[in-house]
């Protein structure tokens, strides 16, 4: 019932959308890219932090109009960087932080833009890499986790910013094809071309290459880390196909196909085989 609910309200969404953009097609674009754009949850307050971000030391971070926070707990020399996904926040790695304090590493979670305590309405895979980049400038993690929308960020930083010394990530539940992304937003709403075409325009100008060209298997085929890609056969969130792409192109990675898991990838096993993959591989 729930689901006929919200495929009844983005078709009446995407019916009014393409109604205004005959009126107003600049407001109707605006609001087309508004919705695709702007998280609905995800925003935390700094009076009501979760008690795992409680147990950590904060810091914020200047990045030209905006800010972004970061959560540390501190360990030893070894660094970790979580980077989470859509409509979420760094608490998400709650269930999983655990695991990684064994180790006795340091662990770095941030928060997305317009997500957490990070500033901002718009939400941006650009401007995420940013963020990742000053992280790890500030805190030099040899290894970064990325879930959803967060893993597919963290490959399209390592590709954009191939110099850091990153030596290996984890990438759980990841898109590959932004391409995908979009045009199921736009299948979803049933938005006509004129609309569509106004997306993939500001996208084109966002990113600077084609949208087929903004996918993480063509990231992922330029690199030489070592990866570890995790995706879960019951994902209806990110197809399991979208992480066979991504691993299929990332010669030095290596798959993980879980099930029953769905989107979120909370699991003591799959914890268990990334701790392995970090900590007790060569």
């Amino acid at each position: 019932m729930q689901k006929l609910c919200y495929l009844f309200l983005a078709k009446s969404l995407g019916l009014y959308l393409n109604l205004l953009s005959f009126v107003y097609p600049k407001k109707a674009s605006q609001l087309a890219y508004a919705f695709f754009s702007e998280p609905r949850t995800g925003k935390l307050s700094k009076d009501k932090l979760p008690e795992v971000l409680k147990e950590a030391r904060t810091e914020s971070f200047k990045n030209g109009e905006h800010t972004f926070q970061s959560y540390t707990w501190q360990g030893k020399d070894v660094t970790i960087l979580l980077v989470h996904g859509w409509e979420s926040n760094a608490s998400r790695w709650e269930n999983f932080i655990p695991y990684l304090k064994k180790s006795g590493c340091t662990i770095v979670a941030i928060d997305a833009p317009a997500h957490g305590l990070s500033s901002g309405k718009e939400f941006s895979i650009p401007k995420y890499a940013e963020f990742i980049h000053i992280a790890v400038k500030k805190f030099k993690p040899q290894y970064i986790i990325g879930h959803s929308i967060g893993g597919k960020t963290c490959l399209y930083y390592h590709y954009a910013y191939p110099d850091d010394a990153v030596q290996k990530m984890v990438i759980l539940g990841a898109p590959s094809d932004f391409q995908v992304i979009l045009q199921n937003y736009i299948a979803m709403l049933s938005l006509n071309a004129k609309i569509t075409k106004t997306l993939e325009d500001h996208y084109l100008d966002s990113y600077k290459q084609k949208i087929e060209d903004f996918s993480g298997r063509k990231f992922a085929a330029t690199f030489s880390i070592k990866g570890l890609i995790a995706h879960d056969s019951d994902d209806d969130v990110v197809s399991i196909n979208e992480g066979k792409k991504i691993a299929e192109a990332w010669k030095t990675a290596q798959f993980i196909e879980t099930k029953g898991l769905g989107h979120s990838m909370h699991d003591d096993t799959l914890y268990q085989n990334i701790y392995q993959f970090l900590f007790e591989t060569e």
